[in-house]
């Protein structure tokens, strides 16, 4: 289905049923001036309670300066991170207090975001399963029902497929793309005003480190990039081809840049999670650091081991949040590809050099409390690299 509001100049030949043909979004149309460096914030939270959570947020955003010019009247993306599903558990505790994102602290986030004027507010992931994501959230524990009490309408969508909308939407990489030139998306990543990256602080056995950055690593759709062939019904990961580069994806969506790019998953998933950043720009940063585990994304990891850094990590670009969660996990974010934390190449440093932020720690500003004092050293570093 051809969306209007897009070019009609081709960019690529036939689309796949049900992706918009008829060119991407041009760089203009998603990509505001990069900022080299902001403030970011490193606020102290105990527990996941969900009163010292808003007085824990809302204290972060008066800090980066408010929220209310930012979000009032417009509609506002969240991209949570519910990795690996959400019906796994970690042993004796809940996903939300180890390797997902609290639904408390999303909830939070709802009510500062609706006390700031917000218009709508969107809760994005794409999951595993083929039930819909309040649902799939609702089994994990979430208190649907609460959202419904704001003000502010509050819808969830499972970004899988194209959900609600008969179309996809396509966007260019503003710089010509690291993998692809352009990616398609469910339209709710280019409909909103505002986006938010609500990541957990954790580790990654191909990024290094998991933040505000790779989690919209998760916002390419499943019915396009787990398979060659478009599948709206499809659960599959994106191993195959985002990882690996080991099958095309289906007809009519771009091609690589590169005809023969690197195969290594380790090369792939920082330059795909870069180009991420680019055709959807993150508006705010939400790292929660409150509870989580070092050694993997998940319990499927080797021996991953629980932490307690009691930490939000606050700021606007992704790229200077991510450098100051990386500092306080006792990384350095500027480290050489295939070492410290890193097992393949510093996606930090690939996103500093399209400009979208310094990941210079001693060029960005932290505000509330400094990187010694909230320092949480998670002492892991990959055991494969290079792969």
């Amino acid at each position: 289905m051809i969306d209007d509001r897009l070019s009609r100049r081709a960019f690529v030949g036939s689309a796949t049923a049900g992706v918009t043909a008829l060119g991407l979004l041009g760089p203009r149309a998603m990509w505001a001036a990069p900022a080299p460096t902001s403030p970011v914030v490193l606020a102290r939270c105990e527990t996941y309670d969900l009163g010292d959570l808003v007085k824990c947020l809302a204290l972060a955003m008066d800090q980066l300066g408010g929220l209310d010019s930012l979000v009032v009247g417009k509609t506002v993306g969240v991209k949570v991170n519910v990795a690996g599903g959400s019906r796994e558990s970690f042993p004796g505790l809940s996903a939300g207090r180890t390797y997902q994102v609290h639904p408390s602290l999303v909830y939070a986030l709802a009510i500062i975001l609706d006390r700031a004027g917000a218009k709508r507010i969107r809760i994005l992931e794409s999951t595993k399963f083929t039930s819909s994501l309040e649902r799939t959230l609702s089994t994990a524990g979430w208190d649907i029902d609460a959202f419904r009490t704001l003000k502010t309408s509050v819808e969830f969508e499972d970004t899988r497929n194209m959900g609600s909308m008969k179309h996809y939407v396509g966007v260019k990489v503003p710089w010509g793309g690291s993998v692809y030139p352009g990616y398609y998306l469910n339209h709710s990543y280019t409909d909103c005003d505002v986006f938010v990256s609500v990541a957990k602080l954790k580790n990654h056995e191909t990024a290094g480190v998991t933040l505000s950055m790779k989690n919209s690593f998760g916002i390419t759709p499943n019915a396009l990039y787990g398979q060659s062939a478009h599948d709206e019904a499809s659960t599959e990961n994106r191993l195959d081809m985002l990882h690996m580069g080991k099958i095309p994806p289906p007809h009519g969506l771009p091609r690589e840049v590169d005809p023969a790019p690197p195969r290594r998953p380790t090369a792939r998933v920082p330059r795909v999670t870069v180009d991420m950043i680019g055709i959807r720009p993150i508006d705010l940063a939400i790292i929660d650091g409150i509870e989580t585990i070092s050694g993997g994304e998940g319990p499927w990891a080797q021996g991953p081991t629980l932490q307690k850094p009691k930490l939000l990590i606050v700021g606007r670009n992704p790229v200077c949040t991510d450098a100051i969660a990386c500092a306080c996990m006792g990384y350095d974010p500027t480290a050489a590809p295939g070492t410290g934390a890193f097992p393949g190449d510093n996606h930090l440093a690939l996103a500093a050099q399209q400009n979208i932020g310094t990941h210079r720690p001693d060029a960005i500003e932290v505000r509330g409390l400094t990187v010694q004092e909230a320092l949480h050293p998670f002492m892991w570093e990959p055991k494969r690299r290079n792969f």
